[in-house]
């Protein structure tokens, strides 16, 4: 490069050398250099102006303006790189193409928009699923176009782990799950899934034991009753009937029992709750569940202690707190052995309330953890006969706290115990009602 340059100098010194040299033999040395300086001024412009046709207008000519010397290289080189420069925009436009087509093929929407949620792109299932249409909503906030708050809120969220369920704005039959992802300048990529069919089988399975239950309670009411006559009344029966007589009637009361917790939680899944926003005495609940753990332990003599702090109320749906903290508590019971302790802790700190259920029970295997709070699922299948349990117990702990906006988290391990810890949100506390402090204020009078 450096030798080329060296080249061009000394062939643009040698022609104005000449042209002084002509001057000097006329008799004008001065005028001979600059005419020779004024001729190559004009080349240069006459190069300029094709320089600036052809970058003005590229497309009107593939090949470079000719010429020689420095001009001819830089025609060349920029020829190279404009060249180079159609090649990689011929591949990337391939390539964005393909991409396009492919996402087109999908059978799930997806949408990209910038960071105010202004539409830039989508794909064909998108417009199905949510009605968009390419010669108008270009260009438009997707808030505008799906008209929900909940949407809206989860879109300004910023806080994508779980994906939003709703119903299609443009088809009300569909139900849709849409996941959003951050990427770019916090730009959103929106995919759309139709999951009716899952909706469906999910609403089918709820109706089913839903309705299931309430059947099966008539008769086995019905049942249940003729048990307990005869139970009262066996001594006029035969010896040998008096085992299948017990037996009939423990599992009656575990079938009772079953139908109960499943009614609550399907009550739970499909939102028909009453509202949680009452003030609760978690003190009060958590007293009276102690007291019946107490004469369910009987002659076990569990040690169960109590320990509540200051600020004991939160907003909440007190029959629900109480089957889920009642849930905790008579588990410990029924896997503590006999003259083990249970401990009832409830505190709070910057991040909210915690209920913690602490026993010194036979402990769990931490393998089994994860899936505790699945309908039915048992760490040990064998024990369900020693404690009548109907293995919906943590699952209903679960739904409630999710009511709550709270969470379980669990600490076991086999021989050592386990614990089992509510966490509630900050905004859940609450300050006592005032019909609670007005007997204080009597006795200070």
């Amino acid at each position: 490069m450096q030798y080329k340059w060296s080249r061009y100098l000394r062939v643009i010194l040698l022609f104005l050398g000449a042209s002084t040299l002509v001057g000097l033999m006329l008799g004008y040395p001065v005028e001979g250099l600059l005419a020779g300086l004024l001729i190559y001024l004009c080349w240069t412009l006459i190069q300029a102006r094709k320089l600036y046709q052809w970058l003005s207008n590229p497309g009107a000519g593939q090949q470079a303006p000719e010429s020689i010397g420095l001009w001819g290289d830089i025609f060349d080189g920029l020829h190279k790189l404009h060249r180079n420069h159609l090649q990689a925009q011929d591949r990337l436009l391939a390539q964005v193409n393909r991409i396009q087509e492919s996402t087109n093929a999908m059978r799930d929407g997806v949408i990209m928009t910038d960071t105010r949620g202004i539409l830039e792109w989508w794909n064909g299932s998108a417009e199905y699923l949510l009605g968009l249409k390419r010669s108008t909503d270009r260009g438009q906030p997707i808030q505008n176009l799906i008209r929900s708050p909940a949407f809206k809120a989860y879109f300004d969220h910023r806080e994508y782990r779980e994906p939003l369920e709703l119903n299609s704005p443009a088809r009300p039959h569909l139900h849709l799950q849409i996941q959003m992802s951050m990427f770019g300048n916090d730009d959103r990529l929106i995919v759309v899934k139709d999951v009716t069919r899952l909706f469906q089988l999910e609403q089918m399975r709820r109706d089913f034991v839903s309705n299931v239950s309430h059947e099966m309670r008539t008769p086995l009411t019905v049942i249940s009753g003729y048990l307990e006559t005869m139970v009262d009344n066996a001594d006029q029966l035969p010896t040998r009937w008096h085992r299948a007589l017990h037996t009939m009637s423990q599992q009656s009361t575990r079938m009772e029992a079953l139908i109960t917790d499943l009614l609550l939680l399907s009550k739970l899944e499909t939102g028909d709750q009453s509202d949680t926003s009452h003030v609760v005495d978690i003190a009060e609940v958590c007293e009276g569940i102690c007291h019946d753990a107490r004469i369910l332990s009987g002659e076990a003599h569990h040690v169960i202690s109590l320990d509540m702090g200051e600020r004991h109320f939160i907003h909440g749906d007190e029959d629900q707190l109480r089957s889920a903290f009642s849930n905790l508590i008579f588990n410990a019971v029924k896997y503590t052995s006999a003259g083990g302790q249970i401990s009832v802790t409830w505190t709070t700190d910057r991040e909210g309330a915690h209920l913690s259920v602490k026993d010194t029970g036979i402990g769990i295997d931490p393998v089994h953890i994860p899936r505790l709070t699945e309908r039915f699922y048992r760490a040990d299948p064998s024990r369900h006969k020693e404690t009548g349990g109907t293995g919906l117990g943590l699952a209903i702990v679960k739904h409630v706290l999710l009511k709550h906006e709270g969470t379980l988290e669990i600490h076991s391990g086999i021989g050592d115990g386990s614990e089992f810890i509510c966490h509630f949100p900050r905004e859940r506390l609450a300050e006592p009602p005032p019909e609670r402090l007005a007997p204080e204020a009597g006795d200070e009078m």
